[in-house]
Order: structure tokens, then sequence, then C-alpha cells
């Protein structure tokens, strides 16, 4: 697979940006800063760094496999997580819709999980790559959670 040239590589970058410009629409913003969180929530300074390494990692996943045999439902599985990452951003900071992101974010783990098998099964290093992004999923379904749970209890 890596005698590809790397101007291969292109279009998965080009649909990483795409899937990643919802977390420049959907703007965290008063209403994520006012929101009652867990004291272990990372600084807003964090996110924007470690979502642009994991959409690189993605990106770089995806092109390891692309021309490998038996990648039609590895990439069916990768552009399914990345729809969901979309939609994630879309039910938690546009529609601020905390109890349905949370469920948007189960359904994004369970496919991040799904997809880090898949490549794995056909290039051992693609899944490697995609286990922070697992790990980051984890923690932000738990932050979810923690802030579903605050918001919904009383003070």
């Amino acid at each position: 697979m890596m005698d590809a040239p790397f101007w291969t590589s292109i279009p998965f970058l080009i649909i990483v940006l795409i899937a990643s410009s919802t977390g420049a629409i959907f703007r965290p913003g008063a209403w994520y800063r006012d929101l009652d969180k867990p004291g272990w929530t990372p600084p807003d300074w964090v996110f924007p760094i470690v979502w642009a390494v994991l959409y690189v990692l993605m990106a770089y996943a995806a092109w390891r496999v692309w021309d490998l045999d038996g990648v039609r439902l590895p990439l069916a599985l990768w552009g399914a997580q990345l729809a969901l990452n979309a939609l994630w951003s879309a039910l938690f900071f546009g529609m601020r819709r905390v109890g349905l992101a949370f469920a948007g974010l189960v359904a994004l783990w369970l496919a991040v999980a799904a997809t880090t098998i898949a490549f794995a099964q056909i290039d051992p290093l693609s899944g490697v790559l995609l286990l922070p992004y697992i790990l980051w999923v984890t923690i932000a379904g738990a932050l979810n959670f923690s802030i579903l749970r605050r918001q919904r209890s009383p003070a």
C-alpha cells in the first residue's frame, strides 16, 4: 500500500476536512461555557488541538487501507463514523440536545470501534492509528453523560 504516491491521500484529507467543519459551524460559545461541567473537563484550548491530530490520524489510516483487498466494509464504516461525528456536533452544539447527542455519541463510539477492528484486520497499523480516536470519543462520551446528568439533577 505504501507504494501509493502521497497525493493520493488528498481525497481523504478533503473528506476529513469537510466532516470536521461542523466544529467550525457549531461553535461551543457561551451556552457551552455556562453549562455545569465536571472538574475534569479538559480546557477549551485542548479540543481543537486533539481534534486536529485525530482527523489527520483518521485520514492517514483510511489512506493506508483504501486500495487493499476487502476494504469496502471498512471504508463504509469509516464514512459512517465521520457522519456520526459531524452529527454529534450538530446535536450537541447546534441543537443543544445533550441527551440526543449522548445517544449519537454511543452510536459514534460503536462505529469507531467497528472501524478500528475492521481496519486492524486488513492493516494493523491503521487500526492502531484509530486507538487515540476511540479513547477521545470515550472521554467525550463520559463528559457528555456527566453534563446530561448535571442538567437533569437539581442543584
